[in-house]
């Protein structure tokens, strides 16, 4: 499921919720490519101590983990840097998932 958010000046993004197909094929690399350079080093940090601790076999582990959490959180910290759901459906798919909260709406995110 896609979501749209926006922010005050307008700028929009279409984010994907659920499972990253991205992040468990290419591990921080998606997260690098959105900019999204803090959870782009944790995961890649991560990622090398598992490896280090058990001679490359378990650095895949922590991809497989991320692959399910990563896009929750990337739309919890854009939410956190101004961005707003942009349309009623997205703001019941976000709330249906537990990321925002059913006291927030749209009027309350755009001074409508």
């Amino acid at each position: 499921m896609h979501v749209q958010l926006r922010n005050e000046a307008g700028v929009s993004k279409d984010v994907k919720l659920g499972f990253s197909w991205t992040t468990f094929f290419f591990g921080f690399f998606p997260a690098l490519f959105r900019g999204d350079l803090k959870w782009a080093t944790i995961m890649f940090v991560i990622a090398a101590l598992a490896g280090v601790f058990t001679l490359g076999f378990g650095a895949w582990i922590p991809g497989i983990i991320f692959s399910f959490v990563y896009n929750k959180i990337y739309v919890k910290d854009l939410l956190e840097k101004g961005y707003r759901p942009a349309d009623e459906k997205t703001q019941a798919e976000l709330q249906s998932k537990g990321i925002t909260s059913p006291a927030t709406t749209l009027e309350q995110n755009f001074g409508a």
